[in-house]
């Protein structure tokens, strides 16, 4: 629909186009006082999701693609210091602060039958994915105090703290290696990467954090800790979710964080599957670079997640804000936009019948690598 547009309309075009991200918390809101108040909660309940994974794909593929990049000599450093974009990031703390309590009123004031209970859950873990963690991916790659502060806190409130320490120290380190835990293998089923990536990154956030620490010659378990103030935070929101609606809005409060954390972590075995960097001959990974992330370009998921789909471009300038994220035609290419993917890959079969070929072809002539970066447990097993 838009592929034949001039780039620089398409640019000025998404200035407001990334408002959409305000959709999230309004259909949150909207869909808690509809499970709240109409004959229909159930629907309602498992609206989020509907929206989500099915009607935004469709969407996706029916709007199309975006041709747009930033030039690099005018409009990126222009778009770079304009306030407008960073307070559309910032303003969606309070938004999602305010859709959390209220889904936690819905889920343990509200009588719901069990369908409807585990629809808003999964609904309300689904916006904390959308919203809290990749908003807060996008601050806490910022320079700024108030912009880190409001990325931990957006983690803090999915009780997923240990990703602001990992993902920048770990994560963007390792990326497309086997020693990083939120790269998948080559062949590497959803169900096989996902407890491990979750336990792996919890463990390295507090290594790498320790490490951090004795460097400066300071105590882990003190004040210096990050960590122990980030989760400080999360356990103070617990506290307030029991206070408020007894053990219900703690267990809804641990149970939309871990569906966020999950969500968190299938889009990363989604952006990196089968991918690696090349070992050179001093025995070193090459430098990370375009190649070694997954790329979407889908023009209406690419607005709802500010521009989380320009992956491969984030990996190679990890401090790109997300309004001048460049696509590649010469990076590896997804063949639908992360929600459509997001689907696929909880069927690991169809999954891998879908993407196994794309590897081989963009890794034509070193299948060798990839079979030597293959888990020894998906060697023989597929899911």
């Amino acid at each position: 629909m838009f592929a034949q547009r001039h780039s620089d309309l398409m640019i000025s075009m998404k200035r407001y186009g990334y408002l959409l991200v305000l959709l999230i918390p309004v259909i949150g809101a909207g869909s808690a006082w509809m499970v709240a108040n109409s004959a229909s909660p159930l629907f309602w309940a498992w609206f989020t999701l509907l929206f989500t994974f099915v009607l935004l794909p469709l969407a996706d593929y029916a709007v199309g693609k975006d041709p747009a990049n930033p030039n690099e000599e005018e409009q990126v450093p222009a778009m770079t210091r304009e306030w407008y974009y960073r307070v559309l990031t910032l303003v969606c703390l309070p938004l999602y602060a305010a859709v959390l309590v209220y889904g936690g009123w819905v889920f343990t004031q509200v009588e719901l039958s069990l369908m409807a209970q585990v629809g808003w859950i999964l609904s309300v873990g689904v916006i904390g994915g959308i919203m809290a963690i990749n908003i807060g991916h996008e601050l806490i790659h910022k320079d700024t105090t108030l912009e880190t502060w409001a990325g931990g806190l957006f983690l803090a409130l999915v009780n997923y703290a240990g990703f602001k320490v990992e993902h920048l120290r770990g994560h963007h380190v390792h990326v497309s290696t086997p020693e990083d835990a939120s790269s998948s293998r080559f062949n590497q089923g959803l169900y096989h990467f996902l407890p491990r990536a979750m336990a792996r990154n919890f463990v390295n956030a507090w290594s790498l954090e320790a490490q951090k620490l004795r460097r400066k010659n300071q105590r882990v378990v003190s004040w210096h800790n990050e960590l122990i103030w980030w989760y400080s935070i999360s356990a103070l929101v617990a506290a307030g979710f029991f206070f408020a609606f007894g053990l219900a809005g703690l267990v809804f409060f641990l149970i939309q964080g871990l569906l966020a954390g999950t969500t968190l972590e299938i889009i990363n075995y989604i952006e990196h599957y089968g991918l690696h960097r090349r070992v050179q001959a001093n025995g070193r990974f090459e430098r990370v670079t375009p190649a070694h992330s997954w790329n979407s370009n889908y023009l209406l998921t690419n607005l709802f997640l500010f521009h989380l789909q320009r992956h491969s471009d984030h990996h190679a300038y990890p401090r790109r804000r997300y309004q001048v994220l460049r696509h590649y035609d010469e990076s590896p290419q997804l063949p639908g936009g992360y929600a459509a993917m997001f689907v696929l890959a909880m069927v690991p079969p169809l999954w891998k019948k879908v993407m196994n070929p794309r590897v081989e072809a963009y890794y034509e002539g070193e299948l060798d690598q990839l079979l030597r970066d293959q888990p020894r447990q998906d060697k023989t097993v597929n899911a």
